[in-house]
């Protein structure tokens, strides 16, 4: 049996279960719960110490009794993908206890012909499903042992093809005991990301750029994937999980044009790494939002 080991643990987050307990424990009880019970969160995959406060708040909506499978779907950051893929493990490590792959989803997936697998060293190399893998296992841990989880690494979909992962996805996410988290951080600023815009109408650059987000976490909150494409490509926001986030819109909204569900979504806490004041200075923002039935 083959186990994904958590790479990025002691870098990225604590290694320590004991330490690591007490950061999300701490972090999880600042945040309220407001917009719950989700059925999918947009959570930030950056190291603890600049975003785990934020992903709490996304993380404090989950009522983990009636959860029964856990969908994570992360963009690939290190390997162009034109699709999705699936995770060759049965296992993935954490510093708490390790999460199972549902081998069931997993053969429905693949039997669609739209998913490839990832070889082991592309799936350790890559953070942006890890790094949620310690908050679903706190979160769940009194019930370790009745839920399983799905990681989908997301490439770089077109518009057609969010639609038709859209579709696919839709029937997860009508099921009350699937949670979907997807994984995404918004604007990365400065010239290492070769991405400097800036509007002074709106005051220092970090101020412009939390206008910007704002800007796309209202059109996320609407659940329209053709406006927040539009704006994508008229601003280049260079959010990294934008794919991911069309993904979810496109089966949130597949699922409204039924006229079987009403559908909500929330961004509950938005923050930066730094503030930018300077041409020279670079930031990444997080933003967590939760979406419901309801």
């Amino acid at each position: 049996m083959s186990c994904r080991k958590a790479a990025h643990a002691g870098s990225w987050y604590s290694d320590s279960s004991t330490e690591l307990s007490r950061q999300l424990d701490n972090w999880l009880n600042a945040a309220e719960l407001i917009h719950g019970p989700a059925r999918a969160i947009i959570a930030p995959h950056a190291g603890y110490q600049y975003c785990g406060a934020c992903s709490a708040y996304a993380y404090r909506q989950i009522s983990p009794v009636v959860v029964k499978r856990v969908f994570i779907l992360g963009p690939s950051h290190n390997v162009r993908l034109a699709g999705c893929a699936l995770s060759t493990a049965a296992k993935y490590i954490t510093p708490f206890y390790d999460l199972t792959i549902d081998t069931q989803v997993y053969s429905e997936l693949e039997a669609t012909g739209q998913f490839e697998r990832m070889d082991m060293d592309v799936d350790e190399e890559e953070h942006s499903i890890e790094m949620h893998l310690p908050y679903i296992a706190k979160v769940m841990a009194d019930y370790r042992d009745s839920f399983t989880i799905v990681p989908v690494l997301v490439g770089s979909l077109s518009w057609e093809r969010e639609a038709a992962y859209g579709r696919l996805f839709s029937r997860y996410l009508a099921d009350p005991h699937n949670l979907f988290v997807i994984s995404s951080d918004f604007c990365h600023w400065g010239h290492r990301f070769r991405y400097t815009f800036y509007d002074p109408a709106y005051g220092e650059i970090h101020q412009s750029i939390a206008r910007l987000d704002k800007m796309g976490m209202d059109l996320v909150e609407t659940l329209n994937p053709s406006a927040f494409t539009d704006y994508l490509k008229k601003l280049g926001n260079t959010i990294c999980g934008r794919h991911p986030i069309g993904v979810l819109l496109q089966a949130a909204n597949h699922l409204m044009k039924a006229g079987e569900h009403k559908i909500s979504l929330k961004f509950l806490k938005y923050a930066q790494s730094s503030q930018c004041r300077n041409m020279n200075d670079s930031s990444v923002s997080y933003a967590s939002a939760s979406l419901i039935f309801e």
